[in-house]
């Protein structure tokens, strides 16, 4: 008899953020296969004698790879266990949940989906920047920025990435100067403020404050890497209002 396979997002970071029902989630699994952007606290939830499959990763350094997570939660599933594939943010956003639980469809194991507080929405609102703002945003949208991008093969829509209020990139670091460049050559002006979030919602993060001219020397000069949110707009200009998070140490901003 087939087992149960579970895609839950783990939340941004902060272990406190987890959803009621992910955390039944992690305390009934018999296996949890999880990502490296996952809090390992929660992690501590787990029943006595749970097994525990590290799936991170990373620049140059792969966990395991997506087509042998399929493997390992068909493997499992078939084996009679409740699986737990435990994801940073949301698993439906940059996630790849959606690739996972067609090929557990295509082979007849029973799947749920559990939603999670993704990082575009959370890393911002701990750096004191709403994402919508009645009188700065109407308009929100996340991207994916960590795929080379160029002139030739670009996948894009910068003209209408640039009409949108709020931008917020993940996995952008490594192409800023890229990102920058675009936005301001299809209509965002050069002085639309910039807000960049490392380890957004953990005891680490740090936010720095610049603009697009201005946020790729920034990031430089503070040494930010990833993970980060990259948060495009107006709305970034709040934060003075409303900085309510205590940061790391000395704030960079």
């Amino acid at each position: 008899m087939n087992g149960f396979v579970y895609l839950v997002g783990a939340g941004p970071g902060d272990p406190k953020l987890l959803t009621l029902r992910g955390l039944e989630c992690i305390q009934q699994a018999d296996v949890i296969l999880y990502d490296r952007l996952v809090n390992t606290e929660l992690l501590t939830h787990r029943k006595t004698g749970a097994e525990l499959i590290y799936c991170g990763k990373e620049p140059g350094k792969h966990g395991l790879i997506q087509d042998e997570i399929h493997r390992l939660l068909v493997e499992q599933a078939k084996l009679g266990k409740q699986v737990l594939r435990l994801k940073g943010g949301d698993p439906f956003v940059f996630g790849r949940g959606a690739e996972e639980a067609a090929i557990l469809r295509q082979v007849d194991i029973p799947f749920e989906i559990v939603p999670g507080i993704t990082a575009g929405i959370a890393a911002p609102a701990y750096a004191g920047i709403p994402v919508t703002h009645r009188d700065h945003a109407a308009s929100f949208t996340i991207v994916t920025g960590h795929r080379r991008m160029n002139q030739e093969q670009d996948f894009l829509n910068w003209p209408a990435l640039a009409q949108m209020d709020t931008v917020a990139f993940y996995m952008g670091i490594g192409n800023i100067a890229y990102i920058a460049k675009s936005l301001i050559t299809y209509g965002k002006e050069a002085i639309t403020p910039v807000a960049v979030i490392e380890w957004g919602t953990t005891k680490n993060q740090r936010t720095i404050i610049g603009n697009l001219s201005t946020i790729a020397q920034e990031i430089q000069t503070h040494r930010i890497t990833n993970p980060s949110m990259i948060l495009v707009g107006d709305v970034v200009n709040v934060r003075d209002q409303i900085a309510w998070f205590a940061e790391k140490e000395h704030e960079l901003c």
